[in-house]
């Protein structure tokens, strides 16, 4: 996948997480809260691949 393909893919992670947190707080779900919080985190280190795979990428142009 492309770095663009999972920082895309981990901001949407991400966002998603942050919706399912705040479905499960305001309906007291603690099950909702923590599926939110493992997607959350998915998303984050999705874009941190991709933040990776830019800066090889870019290292390696440079040589």
């Amino acid at each position: 996948m492309s770095s663009t393909g999972d920082k895309v893919k981990g901001m949407a992670n991400e966002a998603v997480g942050n919706v399912k947190q705040g479905v499960g707080k305001a309906t007291d779900n603690t099950r909702l809260q923590a599926e939110g919080k493992v997607q959350e985190k998915k998303g984050e280190a999705q874009q941190a691949i991709g933040k990776a795979k830019d800066a090889i990428k870019k290292g390696v142009d440079k040589a």
